[in-house]
């Protein structure tokens, strides 16, 4: 009895495991982050800046002496020619005066010498004089027209120096700093003034090293005049600084501005504020992008079958954690921006956001 019991039993066993079937298993779905790719600006953020001359002269005089007359100030507009300052002219001017008198011998000597050479040369032609007067004569006259040579060198040299005893703007401008007052002596070379060159006008920011280091040379901003925001003007970045400052981890950035209006005026603070995104660059996170077969590629959604297919992108180069596209995407394209390398192609993926079914 009890054995036909167990065969019965290991029957039923039999005919249970014939009829079920194994389950297939359910298709993994990995929640991702992602992005649609699209221009963006740099930053959405304005910072506060001033503007400034891109170039800047230091001007002194060529020659020492003490200053009698400064005819300009601070923050005064000057043109180009305009008289800056005088220095004391009486010693040069009587340097010129003696020259002069130097030239007016040399040019008496000259004649004298030259009238000598044709005496010497009739009487020689008659056959009164001799060859050896002839000789010395038009020697004597060699001599003095070297003479009258240096003494016009010598002049034209004075008179040179003497214009140095006035600066003259050699740019139009605003004064920016006065470095000597009336009645200092002052040598050759030393500053006098500084004149602001205000055709090429910058914008000078300091902007955080995480967004300085995204900037490209080129990159577009707009300066808007704070105290006035209907003033405009456009610009690009000129230049970045290479290293941030230690103290403040900022970089200096300076952007030159695009005929800007005359109300931009020299040491006027503005705020400036990065333009829209350009659409022929598209920069995306640097951990969206994974290599593969040599080449650098991202995961590209398909937002209606929620399933991602890898795409092989070329690089335009890489600043701090984000890469800029060359080629390879499209604006409007969603690109897995978090766990790449966990992807498989074709996968089926959940976007942030999203609640599974």
């Amino acid at each position: 009895m009890t054995r036909a019991l167990t065969l019965l039993g290991l029957a039923g066993l039999v005919l249970v495991g014939g009829c079920s079937k194994e389950e297939p298993a359910a298709p993994v779905i990995r929640p991702v982050l992602s992005m649609i790719v699209e221009p963006r600006p740099v930053t959405a953020e304005g910072f506060t800046g001033t503007i400034q001359p891109r170039y800047s002269r230091d001007l002194g005089f060529r020659v020492l002496g003490r200053i009698v007359a400064r005819h300009v100030d601070i923050g005064q507009s000057v043109t180009a020619g305009q008289l800056l300052a005088s220095l004391d002219p009486t010693a040069l001017s009587l340097t010129v005066r003696s020259l002069e008198a130097d030239l007016a011998t040399a040019e008496a000597q000259l004649t004298n010498a030259a009238s000598t050479a044709q005496r010497s040369q009739a009487l020689l032609a008659r056959r009164v004089g001799s060859q050896a007067e002839l000789d010395t004569a038009q020697e004597a006259q060699a001599t003095a027209a070297a003479a009258l040579t240096r003494a016009k060198a010598s002049l034209d040299k004075a008179r040179e120096q003497l214009s140095y005893t006035q600066l003259l703007s050699e740019t139009a401008g605003v004064v920016t700093a006065v470095g000597a007052e009336v009645g200092q002596t002052v040598t050759a070379g030393q500053t006098v003034s500084t004149i602001a060159q205000s055709d090429v006008r910058e914008a000078v920011i300091d902007m955080p090293d995480e967004i300085a280091q995204r900037l490209a040379i080129g990159e577009a901003f707009d300066a808007i005049l704070q105290v006035d925001p209907s003033v405009r003007a456009s610009g690009r970045v000129r230049e970045v600084a290479p290293e941030a400052d230690a103290a403040t981890r900022t970089r200096r950035v300076k952007i030159t501005l695009d005929d800007p209006p005359p109300t931009l005026r020299i040491g006027t603070t503005v705020e400036m504020r990065a333009k829209d995104g350009d659409a022929s660059r598209l920069d995306l996170p640097a951990s969206a992008l994974f290599d593969a077969d040599g080449r650098h590629n991202v995961w590209v959604v398909d937002e209606a079958a929620k399933t991602v297919s890898r795409r092989p992108v070329e690089l335009d180069g890489a600043i701090g954690e984000t890469a800029r596209i060359k080629s390879g995407l499209e604006v409007g394209t969603r690109v897995v921006t978090a766990g790449a390398h966990s992807l498989t192609e074709g996968q089926s993926v959940k976007l942030d956001g999203e609640i599974l079914p």
